[in-house]
């Protein structure tokens, strides 16, 4: 079994790319760091003192995220996802029956700060101009999260710079392949390297 890890910027196309990947690779699962915020008490009073507390570290059920990818790694037939609501800020969770899983993509902004050996890992990292990024930020958190423009100019320039802060690490000490989204020629290199072709 596989285990492809997108991450990049706010904004930058993680989503796309991994679902992208899940039609590409067929037998493959996506797991959404975003689905695995942290939904307790004690982060609900942090996010009134930090207003940047969920572009860290800290807002993942990190544990949680690994042992579902365990669970996968293993073949369990039953796992259970988390889905996160942006506006309500609250978990649910589902029961899924998984089976002939060869690939599993794990995609978000978290997804290359977890307790996971990134050196048997595939290490995407998207590219994107910051303009961009922060443009499609806009827009998705005012139609999907609720959020006032200057609200989300704030958090995504905070983002921005909490991510390329924690990026140097993970590039110095791991293999990553970096990709723009409309790099289609790089985009079948990924392939066939994922395939082993």
């Amino acid at each position: 079994m596989q285990l492809i890890v997108i991450t990049g910027p706010s904004g930058s196309g993680k989503t796309v790319l991994g679902e992208k990947l899940a039609d590409t690779l067929k037998d493959s699962i996506v797991i959404k760091t975003d689905s695995y915020y942290r939904d307790d008490m004690i982060i609900k009073l942090l996010s009134f003192l930090f207003y940047d507390i969920y572009d860290r570290i800290i807002s993942i059920k990190d544990k949680q995220l690994i042992q579902i990818i365990e669970s996968i790694i293993n073949k369990d037939n039953n796992v259970i996802f988390s889905y996160y609501d942006f506006k309500s800020k609250v978990s649910t969770k589902q029961i899924k029956y998984i089976r002939n899983i060869r690939y599993i993509i794990l995609e978000g902004i978290f997804a290359h700060r977890l307790n996971l050996n990134y050196r048997n890992t595939i290490n995407i990292i998207i590219e994107q101009k910051k303009e961009i990024c922060k443009n499609r930020r806009i827009k998705r958190d005012q139609n999907e999260r609720g959020r006032n423009i200057n609200e989300v100019i704030k958090k995504f320039n905070k983002s921005w710079y909490l991510y390329f802060k924690n990026l140097r690490k993970f590039k110095e000490q791991n293999k990553v392949i970096t990709l723009r989204l409309d790099d289609n020629f790089k985009y079948k290199e990924i392939i066939y390297k994922i395939k082993g072709i």
